[in-house]
């Protein structure tokens, strides 16, 4: 195989190794994705994007999202952000619809950054999706100090816990037990949340087949819907996470927007070994 080529981008630290696949098909294992991922002996990323060409016309293309372990998801908010911001650059438009498996989500530049409509939030048990029919509200379920979480999707399954302070958290510990929690038949990503006012979260998250990550789209968003249908918080939010801001708005129709800050790390080809 000839060489392959990335770009390596990042939200607020959560980072992705990007490989346009548009003009000729990249074959990808799990086993493959992992070793790029490694930040040992491969490139290191959150997740690895796979550009491909869009199957829907309305889309610039489609955006496919491998984590840290290898596995295959549907949604990412900062990788969106992020190839949202390529594509915005690549076409000169002031709007892109981007391809996802969860569906067709639409990207611009705001004062923030880049922003992106990450859809309709999900409360309901079969959507999220849950093993069993549960009160999505308060899911009886808990692993030392996290209890009686949120469960949203935000195209991928979350378990909102609030705590009087997130920094006491011992994620590395509680997070496995709880992603994997049998409730969860799609694993579960995990989040600690403090309210520190109605308009600001601090937010930190153990996101599914990565581990704990600097930030997290899907993460802020669900924290935000969480915390407002718990009435703990507004619509409008400010969510920090451990590599900074990013805001939030849950609109009336359902959708959330997010926004925030990306950059472009560096570039370079994969070696030999990681090609093939």
């Amino acid at each position: 195989m000839s060489s392959i080529d990335f770009i390596k981008m990042h939200g607020l630290g959560n980072d992705f190794v990007v490989i346009d696949g548009r003009s000729r098909p990249i074959a990808l294992s799990d086993a493959r994705a992992r070793a790029i991922a490694d930040r040992r002996t491969g490139v290191g990323c959150d997740q690895l994007i796979i550009l491909e060409p869009a199957a829907d016309t309305n889309a610039a293309l489609f955006m496919r999202i491998h984590n840290a372990d290898g596995g295959e998801v549907d949604a990412c908010g900062n990788a969106t952000r992020c190839v949202g911001d390529m594509v915005l650059t690549e076409t000169g438009q002031d709007r892109a619809q981007i391809q996802t498996g969860a569906g067709l989500l639409t990207v611009w530049r705001s004062d923030g950054g880049i922003s992106v409509d990450m859809g309709e939030a999900k409360d309901q048990w079969m959507d999220i999706p849950l093993a069993e029919e549960a009160d999505t509200l308060h899911l009886e379920i808990g692993e030392g100090p996290l209890q009686d979480p949120v469960a949203v999707s935000v195209g991928n399954p979350h378990a909102v816990f609030f705590v009087e302070d997130a920094e006491d958290i011992d994620l590395a510990a509680v997070g496995p037990v709880l992603e994997h929690h049998a409730l969860y038949p799609e694993r579960a990503n995990v989040e600690a949340v403090s309210v520190l006012s109605r308009s600001h979260l601090r937010v930190r998250v153990w996101e599914r087949g990565v581990g704990i990550t600097r930030a997290c789209g899907t993460g802020a968003c669900a924290a935000a819907v969480a915390a407002a249908r718990r009435n703990l918080a507004d619509r409008e939010l400010t969510v920090s996470l451990d590599g900074g801001d990013l805001t939030t708005s849950w609109l009336e129709n359902g959708h959330i927007i997010m926004t925030g800050a990306v950059a472009e790390s560096f570039r370079g080809t994969l070696p030999e070994e990681l090609a093939q």
